[in-house]
């Protein structure tokens, strides 16, 4: 959790590779896509009013209409996004297919746009966090709901009786913590997640009587490091650098990257980082810079470590998707614990780990749980000798799952589903931005 940056998370279905970043790595750029969005036909449509002087019975008078789910159910949406141009090879449109229990927000922005928040019981909120496989030990995944519970309670502010709602929103992003909801697609375990929840209700990381701030990466380059020289805050006691000795076992644990020095100078044009049409004859550097040399007439470039990272991050896989990333790696260069050579007319670079470096290693929470140890163990390991304590819980709590679609269409797990207190019916429903909310389909209840 939580680079205050953004991540590349980890999703549950991802078991060997594992891009476990815990929603605290730095944010690794895409490039927009650039197919068209397809077009959404509609049975019937009711365009919904968004003045104040409209009926308080219509729905979505407020240029929001919200769905409740059945009893026991979920929704099933597929939002479409709006189309942008790119320059990446084989780029597509971005959608967002995902299901999701408890009520559905969907607002119409100034821009028309639409966005959409989730409101469901906070345990359940915690069952669609997907930041580690199922198939881990018990002791790991149970680590890792103490993790998101409390990091979750601490990012909001979280200071009520057990069972109010939470009224501060959540991201779904790997800017918070990666809330996947209920899986589209069958995951092999999923109950082993879910069981790590229930047996670890209510359990948090107390520090002075508050949740703590409980983040969490991926993969270390053999230590953690404190929160302050991660994020610039001020010294957490919880938050010490400590020796990683057990996350061998991740797939970015030691890597190695090879780009040749002609794919390199296009990556590097493109982010606007080497000139146009200069060849590259050598590069030198580390994490916090790379020194990039070209012909003896010019005088070589040196460019933070940061933004070299994030042009190859960005441009290798747009330019060069078949290539890029290489050997099963979550993005080009993985993190910023890396050195950078010349050897043979190309680049290599080598490195450890991925993530953010400071709180609980999950791959090191893995191997710990391989080795015997418990979960309250693995996080007084990780967290300055804090141990799991009963806490009051939120009942209700709101997340932002998506935003700036254009439209989004949903089907209910079955009958019982309500939107804006009218019962809806079967099929889709449709609701689409614009000049105005409209919606339409056959699960449109009648005027």
């Amino acid at each position: 959790m939580i680079d205050r940056r953004a991540c590349s998370a980890a999703r549950i279905a991802t078991l060997l590779l594992v891009t476990l970043v815990a929603c605290t790595s730095a944010p690794e750029s895409s490039a927009p896509a650039a197919t068209n969005a397809p077009s959404v036909s509609v049975s019937a449509s009711i365009a919904v009013p968004i003045s104040p002087s409209a009926s308080p019975d219509a729905i979505g008078t407020a240029g929001v209409v919200r769905i409740q789910s059945p009893a026991g159910g979920s929704l099933l949406l597929h939002g479409v996004y709006p189309h942008v141009d790119s320059a990446c090879r084989k780029a597509e449109q971005p959608r967002l297919t995902a299901r999701y229990p408890g009520t559905l927000a969907v607002r119409r922005a100034g821009d028309g746009t639409l966005s959409l928040v989730v409101t469901l019981p906070f345990e359940r909120y915690l069952e669609g966090i997907a930041e580690v496989p199922p198939s881990w030990p018990a002791a790991a995944l149970q680590a890792q709901a103490i993790a998101a519970r409390s990091y979750a309670l601490a990012t909001t502010g979280w200071s009520g009786q057990q069972g109010e709602p939470l009224d501060t929103p959540i991201c779904s992003t790997s800017s918070c913590q990666v809330y996947g909801g209920i899986p589209t697609e069958p995951v092999t375990g999923i109950g082993r997640w879910y069981a790590a929840v229930r047996r670890t209700s209510g359990l948090v990381l107390l520090s002075d009587g508050r949740p703590a701030d409980t983040v969490y990466f991926s993969t270390s380059n053999g230590r953690t490091y404190g929160n302050e020289d991660v994020f610039g805050s001020a010294p957490l006691a919880y938050l010490r650098p400590k020796v990683e000795r057990d996350d061998g076992a991740s797939p970015t644990s030691g890597w190695q990257v090879r780009i040749g020095f002609r794919d390199l100078a296009t990556f590097l044009t493109r982010a606007g980082e080497w000139p146009d049409g200069v060849p590259i004859t050598s590069v030198m550097g580390d994490g916090s810079s790379v020194k990039v040399s070209g012909d003896a007439t010019r005088a070589p470039v040196v460019i933070e470590g940061s933004a070299f990272r994030d042009a190859v991050n960005t441009w290798a896989p747009c330019l060069r998707p078949t290539a890029y990333p290489t050997g099963g790696l979550p993005v080009t260069i993985p993190s910023r614990w890396m050195t950078a050579r010349s050897s043979g007319g190309a680049m290599t670079v080598t490195g450890r780990g991925w993530g953010h470096g400071a709180g609980m290693v999950q791959w090191g929470a893995y191997g710990k749980a391989r080795r015997g140890w418990s979960a309250a163990r693995i996080l007084a390991f990780y967290y300055g000798g804090l141990h799991p304590e009963r806490y009051p819980e939120p009942g209700l709590i709101h997340v932002e799952v998506a935003s700036e679609l254009m439209s989004v269409r949903l089907r209910t797990s079955g009958a019982g589903a309500t939107i804006d207190g009218q019962e809806l019916g079967a099929g889709s429903l449709v609701i689409s931005g614009g000049d105005q909310l409209t919606l339409g389909g056959a699960a449109l209840p009648s005027p």
